[in-house]
């Protein structure tokens, strides 16, 4: 039902964004200026056609290649057209041929409006649940992006699996989508509505964390989230009890990432070099790294900033030699009593 559901909401049933009843697919905060500004340069049709909870803008991607799964009309893809750069590509891989179409059509008035001799934007028609099938290129996207779109699939697993799969190493999967507090009811699942809206696919929070790490991605980092509002009372009705939140993700393809953050004694300064985050670089909701300043940080964070494209933005101190236990507030504290070093002098108890 997901993907036949999927084109017909999204191709036929809705006219532009404004058909939606709830605003689970669509973005509220305001866009950061280098995005309002490459957002003017997006054709009218592509832009009232778009359909997306929250803003996919990863940091530092100039001459990137990017993956943008879910394109939809292009208007993230056109976007990111710009910030890559000339020298960039982006690809979109869409499986509604009306929203594709409208993408397509709109492909050399872009090309001239940004300036560049050839177009670095061009879309696939594809299922992303069957993403082997598209020959895409392996271990090969600097960036793969995903804007409210997941959560319209069936086959999650599948989708973050084969993203770990064509990210090469260092890479990130940079995601917006739907999430829950507790897993939507089998029922509310085949409602044509609830799937539209990005409700009735919304993964389970425990449920994503454990896609991604069967994945690859050990270290989920969430960027930003926000509740829900569901305005349509007939849609609120059949929901009730089950809280919505729009979030941002990034997940890391770096295998040496260890299971919760761990403590090596080690730091970072960030040189201030990150375009539109010059004096503040945000890692993730709470790694937000002041320039100029030693921060310290875990090992899994040291990683995700010198095993990617982040290492030029940041001078890195210490090293993995000597381990302190979890890192404080962050990662799972010893589970044992308290009392290690109450009476050092008591012998242990025997079994």
């Amino acid at each position: 039902m997901n993907i036949e559901n999927s084109r017909d909401y999204y191709g036929k049933v809705l006219g532009g964004s404004g058909d939606l009843k709830t605003d689970a697919c669509c973005t509220s905060e305001a866009p950061p200026p280098a995005i309002l500004d490459a957002l003017r340069n997006v054709h009218e049709e592509v832009r009232a056609r778009y359909y997306g909870c929250g803003l996919v803008s990863p940091q530092a991607i100039d001459g990137a290649h990017i993956l943008d799964l879910g394109s939809g009309s292009g208007q993230d893809a056109y976007i990111l057209a710009q910030i890559v750069g000339e020298h960039g590509t982006v690809t979109g891989v869409d499986t509604t041929p009306e929203q594709l179409a409208v993408a397509n059509e709109h492909r050399e008035w872009h090309r001239e409006k940004f300036g560049y001799a050839k177009s670095n934007v061009m879309f696939v028609e594809g299922d992303i649940e069957k993403l082997g099938a598209l020959d895409l290129p392996e271990n090969h996207y600097d960036v793969i992006v995903s804007n409210c779109v997941i959560n319209l699939v069936a086959d999650k697993q599948a989708v973050f699996s084969s993203a770990y799969r064509l990210l090469k190493p260092g890479g990130e999967l940079y995601f917006s989508d739907v999430y829950s507090d507790r897993r939507v009811p089998v029922p509310l699942q085949s409602d044509p509505v609830l799937h539209g809206e990005c409700l009735s696919g919304a993964l389970y929070w425990g449920d994503f964390i454990d896609h991604a790490k069967k994945a690859g991605f050990l270290d989920p980092r969430l960027v930003s989230s926000r509740p829900l509002g569901i305005g349509d009372p007939e849609v609120a009705a059949k929901l009730d009890g089950i809280n919505f939140f729009s979030a941002t993700f990034r997940l890391f393809k770096l295998p040496g990432l260890e299971m919760q953050c761990e403590d090596y004694g080690q730091a970072v300064r960030y040189k201030g070099t990150v375009r539109g985050q010059e004096r503040v670089f945000e890692l993730d909701d709470h790694h937000h790294i002041e320039a100029g300043r030693m921060f310290l940080i875990c090992g899994n964070s040291w990683k995700m900033l010198a095993d990617t494209r982040f290492a030029e933005h940041f001078d890195f101190f210490g090293d993995f030699s000597t381990h302190y236990g979890v890192f404080p507030d962050c990662g799972v504290a010893i589970p044992f009593a308290d009392n290690v070093s109450s009476t050092p002098e008591a012998p242990a108890a025997c079994c």
